[in-house]
């Protein structure tokens, strides 16, 4: 049988509850019979010396037993609650006042008497009932002297056997009893109202448990989940409220995870199926062409030949081209890329970037310009990632820009970082299509072709270079006016460049 949280901690509180409560009875009990035990022989300490100094049978010594015995049952009609016993030197009880067979013992132990005698103040003192074997009970004493010999030992029990029996009688009476069951429908009662204290506090971490359990047989899947799940409150003081909200929103963490996972693995199925058609195509046609000039090769021209080795060799080159992206792009996301960040002039890059396409620019009578000329601004950055990002960007700006169009390379303050733009004045992007333009294999439909392939991984390359040196690759393009792509690189005071 399974026992939950509150029924285990439930019977914890009721045993707990219980022994405390018999343990409280108890040392209660025994320390209110010890303080009356204390303050009764206090009060009556000198009761046996008093009798002794005032009595004519005891003042000089005691020689008449029976008379002492009729003088100790006087006292006792005085006195009902105390028993007189006179006793030898030794301890040996020689008179009293009882009925017949109510004493039991024929002596007492003198040690008691002597500690009591001797101003012993570790109260209370018990001593042998001579009424009970075994039993103690507090007492008065003091020594009989017959001149300067001890003669013997008045002995006085305080609270004796009818003092117990009337106590007896009272603790069984009708409101003692009333007294006892108060207390405990008043205990009974404070349990109860301790276990459904405990139930409230305890009940919101059994809705928890219930929907972890829920959670786990359904193996963490929302479409599986049960609709009866608990609604927790964000706001509350309550522990087990804040973990409940802590437990949904690290399962709807795991559920978008789970989304992203299969999101990813549709996108890798898909762009590794693009990328097997991509590296096929130019792959095939090489093969083609290698075949044909080792069939054929007594019969070609050297026209042709020329020209077969021409295609087998750009065919090879795209072919490269598009494996060390698919490389690029793997490492990237495989996080194995190290970064060499440095201090560096800004301006001197764009240049180096710029005149590095001055020849393809040329060719489609494009106009390339680092706005402003004379740029000395100073970055800390990777210089390497930065110089493929600008490659990539300005590579693709040149493709799909028209003749007598124009790329600038502008480069400005903002908000205390230095963001660079790469404009151009070409075919634009439809603001449908601006939102999936950083995902790999992606072409936007006005795509402009040149002689070599693409795979569209270029730009997703550039994003993910971007965000490892802490930046975000922004875009801005309006179909037929050009595209703007920014990014902003920490700018380093350049007073601190000289020292």
């Amino acid at each position: 049988m399974r026992i939950c949280f509150y029924q285990r901690l439930a019977i914890s509180l009721v045993a707990v509850f219980m022994l405390v409560m018999i343990a409280c009875f108890y040392s209660t009990n025994e320390l209110q019979k010890l303080t009356q035990q204390e303050a009764a022989q206090k009060l009556h300490i000198g009761l046996a010396e008093h009798l002794v100094r005032d009595n004519p049978l005891l003042k000089e010594g005691v020689y008449d037993y029976a008379a002492l015995g009729n003088l100790f049952h006087t006292l006792m009609i005085l006195g009902p609650s105390f028993e007189f016993y006179y006793l030898d030197p030794q301890g040996k009880i020689l008179t009293y006042s009882a009925e017949p067979g109510k004493v039991k013992a024929k002596s007492v132990n003198i040690a008691p008497i002597k500690s009591l005698i001797g101003d012993n103040q570790n109260f209370p003192i018990e001593g042998d009932d001579p009424r009970q074997l075994g039993r103690h009970k507090i007492f008065s004493a003091a020594p009989v002297f017959n001149d300067d010999k001890l003669q013997g030992y008045l002995y006085v029990i305080i609270g004796g056997e009818r003092y117990d029996s009337i106590l007896a009688n009272l603790k069984n009476s009708q409101s003692m009893r009333e007294i006892a069951l108060f207390l405990v429908v008043g205990l009974l009662l404070l349990l109860v109202a301790l276990l459904v204290i405990f139930k409230y506090f305890t009940s919101p971490l059994q809705r928890l448990s219930d929907d972890m359990d829920k959670v786990r047989a359904a193996d963490f899947h929302r479409e599986q989940l049960p609709r009866d799940l608990a609604v927790w409150n964000k706001n509350s003081y309550n522990e087990v409220d804040r973990l409940g909200c802590a437990f949904t929103d690290m399962l709807a963490h795991i559920n978008k995870q789970f989304d992203q996972l299969s999101q990813i693995d549709s996108q890798r199925r898909t762009l590794l199926a693009d990328l097997s058609h991509d590296l096929r195509t130019p792959l095939s046609s090489l093969q083609g062409y290698i075949e044909t000039l080792a069939i054929n090769d007594d019969t070609l021209s050297i026209k042709d030949r020329k020209h077969f080795t021409d295609v087998s060799l750009k065919n090879a080159k795209n072919l490269k081209h598009l494996i060390d992206q698919i490389f690029e792009l793997a490492y990237l996301e495989g996080g194995q890329v190290t970064l060499h960040q440095e201090p560096f002039p800004l301006g001197e890059l764009l240049h180096d970037v710029a005149a590095k396409f001055a020849l393809d620019a040329q060719g489609k009578n494009i106009q390339i310009s680092v706005i402003p000329n004379d740029c000395e601004y100073h970055v800390f950055a990777d210089i390497g990632k930065l110089e493929r990002v600008l490659t990539n960007l300005i590579a693709n700006a040149i493709r799909h820009t028209p003749e007598f169009g124009k790329i600038d390379l502008a480069v400005a303050i903002h908000d205390e970082k230095l963001r660079v733009d790469i404009r151009d004045t070409g075919v634009g992007i439809s603001a449908k299509e601006i939102a999936y333009i950083f995902d790999a294999r992606y072409q936007a439909s006005n795509t402009e072709t040149d002689a070599c392939s693409h795979a569209g991984l270029g730009l997703a390359i550039c994003r993910k270079l971007m965000k490892l040196l802490n930046s975000d690759l922004k875009v801005e393009s309006q179909l037929g006016k050009g595209t703007c792509f920014s990014f902003e690189l920490t700018l380093v005071n350049s007073n601190a460049l000289t020292h």
